[in-house]
């Protein structure tokens, strides 16, 4: 009896320690396998941005399923701000994303760039498939996209997606591209329901354009053959010609693009002028910038002009702007001496011509907006 006593006693701490073993050799597995790194890294992306990234979109993007993310410092308002970077040491790669409300500043790289009649740093393209976003080259690709809320008007969603250090994007590919566009533009859409904001999106994006980097443009075409975002100034060529700019660089006409660049060029295909459209958030942002400010400035020294419209779902008016470029290539201006008259007809067609599209109505020009 006292010998079974004995044996009674050993087993509890014998069993203790082989749970501590088998804890142990477990957690070893699962260091050396790699598998405690993914479960970690997997969590991250759970968690990344408050949980409202797109992720089954990240790896088309990012050109890997090896991900992770971290949290970024918050700027002032914003809902969630966080990074997505490859976690293998293959390549470099890494997504940044930023979700906020439209009634808050626009952090500094999210900002409208404060030299938009420098040459075509202020291009933009359309996201496309229905979505109101625009795609932008400055540091590094961007997609900015601004879902409006039906049950708050006047406010929106918005979200911005970049390629962005360490890293940049993985490679120059238009499957990485396009991957980009549908994290910002998903992410977007989960953002809007989890914070109660009524809203519709668009279409699977399958093929997203970007602009040319910095002051880089787009192929120019005589103006008379624009099918775009020009296509409202082709009746104009011939005065356009005579003013020093008989070619246009043109985006895809999008009826939901929140910001439409039209430019107006040199045979040589220098900068002449730009025409921009902005629509609802968008159009505020643009008002409340530097650019605007600037441009508002140079208004005076006769180098611009503005319009406005009424357009159906917005309490923002539209903004419509002609202004003269600055050529960063030869420090001067292509087009020596800014016409107002010319100014005053190309505005007025290109405005009228977007807002047709658009169903906006009241086209105004006005002295500064």
């Amino acid at each position: 009896m006292q010998k079974n006593s004995r044996i009674r006693r050993i087993h509890p701490g014998w069993y203790a320690g082989a749970f501590v073993a088998v804890l142990a050799i477990a957690a070893q597995t699962l260091y050396s396998t790699g598998m405690y790194d993914s479960w970690r890294d997997s969590r991250s992306l759970d968690q990344a941005c408050g949980g409202n990234v797109a992720q089954g979109e990240l790896a088309a993007a990012l050109e890997s399923s090896e991900l992770r993310a971290r949290s970024l410092e918050l700027d002032d308002g914003y809902l969630a701000h966080c990074l997505v970077l490859r976690a293998d040491s293959a390549r470099n790669g890494s997504l940044e994303m930023s979700l906020r409300w439209s009634g808050t500043e626009p952090a500094p790289l999210e900002a409208f760039p404060s030299d938009i009649s420098n040459g075509f740093k202020g291009q933009a393209s359309p996201l496309g498939k229905g979505w109101p976003g625009i795609v932008r080259n400055r540091d590094g690709t961007a997609v900015r996209v601004a879902l409006d809320c039906h049950n708050e008007p006047g406010k929106s969603l918005v979200a911005y997606g970049s390629f962005a250090p360490p890293g940049f994007a993985p490679s120059s590919s238009t499957a990485a591209l396009a991957g980009l566009g549908r994290v910002t533009a998903e992410s977007a859409r989960k953002a809007a329901a989890k914070y109660g904001c009524q809203t519709d999106g668009g279409g699977t994006l399958t093929d997203v354009s970007a602009p040319p980097v910095g002051a880089r443009p787009r192929p120019a075409k005589p103006l008379e053959q624009s099918q775009g975002s020009c296509a409202a100034l082709r009746d104009l060529a011939p005065t356009a010609a005579r003013s020093g700019t008989p070619r246009a660089v043109e985006f895809p006409a999008d009826a939901r693009a929140p910001q439409v660049n039209c430019y107006l060029a040199t045979e040589a295909q220098k900068p002449g002028y730009g025409l921009f459209g902005f629509y609802g958030t968008t159009a505020k942002e643009f008002r409340a910038s530097r650019a605007a400010a600037s441009l508002k400035h140079l208004e005076g020294a006769g180098d611009s002009a503005w319009a406005t419209a009424t357009c159906p779902g917005s309490t923002e008016a539209a903004a419509f702007l002609f202004t003269r470029l600055y050529d960063p290539d030869t420090s001067g201006y292509p087009v020596p001496h800014y016409s107002p008259d010319f100014a005053h007809t190309a505005l007025k067609a290109f405005a009228e011509g977007e807002a047709k599209q658009r169903g906006c109505t009241d086209v105004r020009m006005t002295a500064g907006s």
